[in-house]
């Protein structure tokens, strides 16, 4: 019986997300057959098993977060292992994986190391988590008992978390009750999940208690509209005329909780990280681009670009890797560690990408060295496998200056966020019929909105003015890219 351990698939990944099994136990599995589909912070990847034999268990559920190193399935190869995995995780049926592990499937540890075992996840070092608390059927949560009686104090009017029944009878203000917790003589606030918070004395909720009156259909009279012993007894005495109860309306309904993890959650680290330690500056140019757009329709007439989907963003991205070539700065990280500007003589062209994983920006490698046709054939692989979710972590590393073309959302432009280690940022706004002064006449044009955002530290104004300069004259007339290359 041989586990196969979930890998680092990137660079230094810890985690990543079950996303589809291809093998289900009982099934024949071959050395480099793909057997699972996961998803780590950078991509949506596909392993292979390295055994050949049987499935004898799935160790991990789809949907489920598994850490890099942990077994995630178990295949028997026709050898014996012994009574059980080194790491004490469970194999076998789902079932067997329900069952209480025994003492001799772990291996024996100094009694202050050994941990409770999770059933399915194994023995972890110094990894202990505390046990969720119940949760009685109205939804509150039921107080976790507290190692000491020694009191607690609570300033008034604060809001606690605890169900709305009341202390023990005898229970004296200022005095530990029920596992120690203090109540205070002056008005609370108790709020359980699901129930409306009120304001009332311990004194007048035990009241309520033992008179079996609800204090969510109470309506306080006291000071800051706390909740009195005569409220309670008028609504008592007052038969068929309390009104209905109204703790449903605390519960917010018509929200969706997403929870944030993989690329989404890789890219707003990313982003918050970036946007907080490269100063940003960004700079906007209008840009007529009607030859632009000629040059692209000619463009799909050639033989060369026969099966080649041409686009107006195949000509910025040529136009953005001549600018870099002439302003070699712009292509540069900066070092916080070595205090070193690191000037990139090569282009990895990045191109971001909205998916329904969220944003990914994979790059085109070497991209300066391409001719056209190869860029074009490049920039349709990158977008095609980036909507396909077949985008890989090598993908997207090592990228040295990025292209967003919001223009396909109908947007003219937008401040974008630098991609983390780059310094510059092109944003591409959407191509529209707009009036436009030549030769001294108003006429028609196609003009689009440039947005760059550079990193300060290392391009200053007026390199970051020339570069966008540069771009918009190139798109106005694509033959100064020849001129320039």
């Amino acid at each position: 019986m041989k586990e196969f351990k979930l890998p680092d698939v990137g660079e230094g990944l810890t985690e990543a997300e079950i996303v589809r099994w291809h093998v289900k136990p009982g099934d024949l599995v071959k050395v480099n057959q793909i057997i699972v589909e996961i998803e780590t912070a950078k991509a949506v990847v596909e392993l292979p098993c390295p055994f050949e034999g049987v499935v004898a268990a799935l160790m991990a559920d789809e949907g489920e977060t598994v850490d890099v190193g942990r077994p995630i399935i178990s295949v028997d190869d026709g050898t014996d292992t012994g009574p059980g995995p080194v790491s004490g995780s469970v194999s076998g049926t789902d079932s067997e994986r329900g069952a209480a592990l025994n003492d001799d499937m772990v291996p024996a540890l100094p009694k202050e190391e050994r941990q409770p075992v999770l059933v399915g996840y194994g023995v972890k070092m110094g990894t202990a988590k505390r046990r969720p608390r119940k949760q009685s059927p109205t939804g509150s949560v039921e107080p976790a008992a507290r190692p000491s009686a020694e009191p607690v104090t609570r300033p008034a009017a604060e809001p606690v978390t605890r169900p709305a029944a009341e202390p023990a009878a005898g229970s004296q203000p200022g005095l530990p009750a029920r596992g120690g917790e203090p109540v205070s003589a002056a008005v609370e606030t108790v709020a359980s999940p699901g129930r409306v918070a009120v304001l009332a004395k311990p004194p007048v909720r035990k009241l309520a208690k033992d008179l079996g009156v609800d204090l969510t259909t109470v309506i306080g009279t006291g000071p800051q509209g706390s909740i009195t012993r005569e409220d309670v007894h008028s609504v008592h005495s007052a038969p068929n005329t309390a009104p209905a109860p109204v703790a449903a309306r605390a519960v917010q309904t018509g929200e969706e909780r997403i929870p944030v993890k993989g690329v989404r959650k890789a890219t707003a680290q990313a982003m918050v990280a970036s946007a907080f330690t490269a100063p940003h500056v960004t700079e906007f140019l209008q840009v007529d681009v009607t030859a632009t757009m000629e040059a692209v329709q000619r463009l799909r007439q050639l033989p060369d670009f026969a099966e080649v989907k041409v686009s107006p963003l195949l000509l910025v991205a040529k136009a953005v890797l001549v600018a870099a070539r002439r302003y070699p700065m712009i292509n540069a990280t900066w070092d916080e560690a070595g205090q070193e500007i690191v000037v990139k003589h090569y282009v990895n062209l990045g191109i971001a990408a909205a998916t329904p994983r969220g944003l990914l920006v994979p790059n085109v490698k070497d991209a300066h060295a391409l001719s056209l046709p190869d860029l074009a054939r490049a920039l349709g692989a990158l977008a095609e496998t980036a909507r396909a979710g077949r985008t890989q972590p090598a993908d997207m590393a090592g990228g040295t200056i990025t292209i967003t073309n919001v223009g396909v959302f109908g947007v003219d432009a937008g401040t974008p966020i630098l991609n983390p280690g780059e310094s510059a940022i092109l944003a591409f706004g959407q191509v529209r019929d707009m009036p436009w002064v030549v030769d001294g006449q108003i006429v028609p044009r196609k003009v689009c909105t440039l947005a760059l955002s550079f990193d300060h530290r290392i391009v200053d104004g007026e390199l970051g003015s020339l570069f966008l300069r540069d771009v918009g004259a190139m798109l106005q007339d694509p033959l100064r890219m020849l001129a320039w290359s």
